[in-house]
């Protein structure tokens, strides 16, 4: 019989309960495992601490991301930020920009980069110099090795880089030269107002016109624009017109201006031939020899050049006979014969040889009814009108660039001066005195200063009275019947209702008399004569005829007919339409004829002694035929 086996809690065999050890008994635990639990709580204590730190640190990038992205989205403010950065810095020019009077900019300053050596570091200035040439071909190696030889601390190379001659350069390795920031004076317009802007030397100082004449402005109100009076359309087409008129005449030059009568302002002025301003060689800061301003780009026969005015002259001789109450608009002279004064003759060309009226004398520009005319104004009140008038002085126009006429002094002024003077010869002005002039004529006789610098809209511009609103009314009436019917035909343009003169000059020579077939072409008027708002002056140096004028160089064939391209080509520009409708109406409004009938009333008695003004054509006088005019003054006929 197999024996039981023992419970699983019974004691082992041989053992008795009662010999279990004592619950107090001491239990003794080695240095080692006291070790092993002492680390295991520090862990424990560490991971705790490490557990809570990623617990916090996740729980603020889940915060953060939140409120990046639903409560404070940070898109917008990084993009800002990313544009600041990339965004290039602004350069701050040493001269404000030059704009035309809609904004277009006419002259600003680009930032460059300048190429300058130390010649004490240049061990071989020649070879340096050859192979500065390879890289930029625009130096003379010569040159280049001159300035890096020597001492000196410091000598330009060059002043304007652009960015690949400037890696070029550096490519180079030559030790002892060095880049430094640096502006060039750009002109986008290129040759367009290149009298008016000058130009600045490689300093960056103003040399000619508006770029010295307002130098301190242009330098210290850099953040402001200087906008000017012109307009670069005007401008360009005004410069078309008066190229095409000294091509087709061979002439060596030319001037044209278009001012507003109104304000004063000068919306157009080129003097031909010219130059690019974006060329520095054509803006040397030097004066120029008489010899020179004949053919020399520099030179600004706008402003520079005085000239005879010839028969231009005529409308200032009139104004001042009506003003002065010397002859109303149906008096007449004798122009039936020649004046001889001394060894002066003064003749028509092809002249009409009978008694003129007023209306004629201008239609048919005659000089021996001119001079009538001005000896009965007297030589005191002639010279004082002229003064008046600004004859005598210098345009006080903003350009450094202006001559002072040539007029006699009130003590040399005798009657034959006042003779030669009414009909332009024996004076000499510049064509901005000329169109300023006549604009005072036609807007109701105030002289207002040409000015360079746009006006604000409404702007009333100051100015003086010459004459009365009524001889300017009549002079409007005179100057329209000269392109009606008489020489200035050429200049008219359909539905503007253009007036005006022509005016032809013998050129004077360097030593006294006057230059055998050398002549200056003018013309001088404004539109539209029912209320005149723009006066224009068109001018040709040195015409010689051709085929198509039939041998003439007059200012009719000349001057006139690029007058009137002007004005077909810039009246719709600025903004004016024209007449067509009303045309009759307002022409029968200005209209005057040359000859209305004999006058219900004497005329006044002339101031002197000279042929009076008559109210009637002599009837008793015989007409005899001019003879042939060989002497100065006949060849000076202006038409």
């Amino acid at each position: 019989m197999n024996p039981i086996p023992p419970p699983p809690d019974a004691p082992p065999a041989g053992r008795s309960l009662g010999s279990e050890r004592p619950r107090n008994e001491i239990v003794k635990v080695t240095r080692p495992e006291l070790a092993h639990r002492a680390m295991l709580e520090r862990t424990r204590s560490r991971l705790l601490i490490a557990a809570s730190g990623f617990a916090l640190l996740f729980g603020a990038v889940a915060v953060r991301l939140a409120d990046a992205t639903l409560l404070d989205p940070a898109e917008p403010r990084r993009l800002q930020a990313m544009a600041a950065a990339s965004r290039p810095v602004e350069h701050q020019p040493g001269r404000a920009v030059i704009a035309d009077r809609n904004g277009e900019i006419l002259a600003v300053s680009l930032p460059v980069t300048a190429l300058y050596a130390n010649p004490s570091e240049i061990q071989d200035p020649a070879g340096v110099a050859r192979r500065l040439v390879t890289v930029l071909p625009q130096l003379d190696a010569e040159r280049v090795a001159a300035r890096l030889t020597g001492e000196r601390q410091f000598a330009y190379i060059a002043r304007a880089l652009t960015p690949r001659e400037q890696q070029a350069v550096n490519s180079l390795g030559i030790p002892g030269l060095y880049f430094e920031p640096a502006e060039r004076r750009a002109y986008p317009q290129g040759r367009a107002a290149a009298h008016i802007l000058g130009g600045v030397d490689v300093d960056g100082n103003g040399i000619a016109g508006i770029e010295r004449h307002f130098d301190g402005r242009l330098r210290n109100r850099r953040g402001e624009e200087l906008r000017l009076s012109i307009d670069v359309r005007v401008q360009l087409a005004l410069r078309d017109a008066v190229t095409r008129a000294i091509s087709e005449f061979n002439g060596i030059g030319g001037a044209g201006i278009l001012m507003d009568v109104q304000t004063g302002e000068v919306l157009g002025m080129v003097s031909l031939p010219d130059f690019d301003l974006s060329d520095p060689a054509a803006r040397e800061d030097r004066p120029l020899t008489r010899e020179e301003q004949g053919n020399n780009p520099r030179f600004n026969r706008a402003t520079v050049g005085v000239y005879e005015p010839g028969s231009t002259f005529k409308l200032f001789t009139a104004a001042a006979a009506l003003d002065f109450g010397v002859v109303n608009i149906w008096n007449g002279f004798d122009a039936s014969r020649p004046i001889r004064y001394g060894r002066f003759t003064i003749n028509d060309f092809r002249g009409k040889n009978r008694w003129l009226a007023l209306p004629e004398i201008l239609a048919h520009s005659s000089n021996i009814a001119s001079a009538h005319m001005a000896v009965a104004i007297g030589p005191q009140r002639h010279r004082e009108f002229m003064v008046r008038l600004g004859m005598a002085s210098r345009v006080g126009v903003e350009l450094p660039e202006v001559a002072l006429p040539l007029i006699l002094r009130a003590q040399a002024w005798r009657e034959i001066n006042t003779m030669t003077v009414g009909f332009g010869h024996g004076i000499s002005v510049t064509p901005l005195h000329v169109i300023t002039g006549v604009s005072a004529l036609v807007n109701g006789g105030i002289l207002r200063p040409p000015t360079l610098v746009a006006r604000e809209p409404g702007t009333v511009a100051e100015g003086r009275r010459v004459v009365s609103e009524r001889t300017s009314e009549t002079m409007r009436r005179l100057m329209r019947l000269v392109v009606t019917d008489g020489s200035g035909r050429s200049a008219e343009v359909p539905g503007y209702f253009v007036g005006g003169k022509t005016g032809t000059a013998q050129k004077t020579a360097p030593n006294g008399g006057y230059l055998r077939n050398k002549r200056i072409a003018a013309f001088v008027g404004a539109f539209p004569m029912n209320a005149p708002r723009y006066a224009l002056y068109v001018m040709v140096d040195e015409p010689t005829p051709n085929a198509r004028s039939h041998g003439y160089a007059t200012a009719g064939w000349v001057a006139a007919p690029a007058a009137g391209m002007v004005i077909r080509t810039v009246a719709p520009i600025l903004g004016m339409v024209p007449e067509t409708e009303r045309a009759a109406e307002i022409q029968a409004g200005i209209a005057i004829p040359m000859q209305p009938g004999r006058p219900a009333q004497a005329p006044r008695a002339p101031v002197r002694a000279a042929p009076a003004a008559q109210g009637t054509p002599p009837a008793a006088a015989p007409r005899q035929p001019a003879p042939p005019a060989p002497q100065r003054e006949a060849s000076l006929a202006s038409r």
